[in-house]
């Protein structure tokens, strides 16, 4: 009796960790030193190098960064903060813990990003603070920062997507007065969960140093309200060990996307990620757009993810629902239609397996599997 041989799946997600990583954990765990400390202090050293920033802050998380960040701006309550529809909560909660209110605009058609000079129209007089997000590892234009910043109003970089990248010879994590990376475990670089905060401001730096140790100034000492948003030195080891991986990561990633790049330009109603001139996308997500209006047999993004799924192939949708649409924004008083870009966008986005552990192989067959759920003649 024969048996019927299945293709293994083809992942969404496999961070590239090695025994390097493994042996950092092992050499801290020797130590005994496991919670912040000596790990900590050199990830943060070695971080600020590598990105070319000054002051580096160690975080529990993502989005320990982005409330840090707030809380040093001074963002509280009675404040509007700008940020985009289209992204992670993480991009809105922090503004929200803060007892302010996030002012949302509609995003780019082409970058998804929400770009300072569409933010201005929607800038009131009571925004204090805009979060503009580097979507999916593409930093936002920088056209404009100036604008915002003549007004008044602080920007934040939410660069949690983009270690790496850069616009315009501008390095993710300083197009703005700070900036917050993460380290989740499906990142470019991961740390499992961590965070980090980074400025070329003192000030908001040894604020953002409070804030994730309790509001302490000496020990004991308490100045200001804070949170436990500290970092372990177990993740901070695993955390210098991926920094050294970042070219390689970036460099994997980007040959990854430009496979599929030349390959999608042929298959019809599939857009590939825009990538403005002078700009380094380090693709944490590759996601296509896939309009039912332009396939070949009409198939829209559900139907061709079901029938990737049906080969093997993983996928993931960044984001479902823009963030106005979800029950714990609705008091922010919006609705269905006031950000149509960010809503077809949601409808239509599909993100494809980019990770660096792909090899030539599995990419080819999640173009032929494109091809056939959508409907395209094949090519030569």
């Amino acid at each position: 009796m024969s048996t019927i041989e299945v293709a293994p799946t083809v992942s969404l997600v496999d961070p590239l960790i090695g025994e390097e990583e493994i042996a950092a954990v092992e050499r801290v765990m020797r130590t005994g030193q496991l919670a912040q400390g000596p790990e900590v202090a050199a990830f943060e050293s070695e971080f600020a190098d590598v990105t070319g920033i000054t002051h580096a802050v160690a975080m529990n998380s993502g989005t320990a960064a982005l409330h840090a960040g707030l809380a040093a701006l001074g963002i509280g309550p009675g404040d509007d903060v700008l940020t985009s529809p289209f992204t992670f909560a993480a991009g809105a909660t922090p503004i929200l813990m803060q007892g302010a209110r996030p002012r949302l605009a509609d995003i780019d058609p082409r970058t998804f990003n929400l770009e300072p000079e569409s933010a201005l129209a929607a800038a009131g007089s009571r925004v204090r603070a805009a979060i503009l997000v580097d979507l999916f590892g593409l930093p936002f234009a920088s056209a404009g920062v100036d604008t915002l910043r003549a007004r008044g109003i602080a920007v934040f970089e939410d660069a949690a997507q983009a270690i790496g990248a850069s616009r315009a010879g501008e390095r993710a994590g300083t197009l703005a007065d700070a900036a917050a990376f993460s380290f989740y475990a499906t990142k470019n670089v991961t740390t499992g969960e961590g965070g980090m905060f980074v400025t070329g401001d003192a000030k908001l730096a040894e604020a953002a140093r409070r804030f994730r140790h309790h509001g302490q100034g000496a020990q004991y000492e308490y100045l200001t309200l804070g949170y436990n948003y500290r970092m372990t030195d177990l993740a901070a080891a695993i955390g210098r060990v991926q920094m050294t991986r970042l070219n390689e990561i970036t460099r994997k990633r980007r040959a990854n996307a430009a496979f599929y790049d030349a390959e999608l330009a042929s298959i019809p109603g599939l857009t590939p990620p825009f990538v403005p001139p002078g700009s380094m996308h380090v693709y944490h997500q590759y996601s296509i757009l896939i309009d039912p209006e332009h396939t070949a047999n009409g198939a829209g993004r559900d139907a061709v993810r079901a029938a990737l799924t049906a080969a093997g192939i993983a996928s993931g949708i960044y984001y479902p629902k823009p963030l106005h649409l979800h029950p714990l924004f609705a008091p922010l008083g919006y609705g269905p239609g006031d950000f149509p870009v960010a809503e077809r966008v949601s409808r239509q986005i599909l993100a494809l397996p980019i990770h660096p552990r792909l090899e030539r192989m599995q990419l080819e067959r999640v173009v032929h599997a494109l091809r056939a759920a959508s409907g395209a003649k094949r090519v030569g």
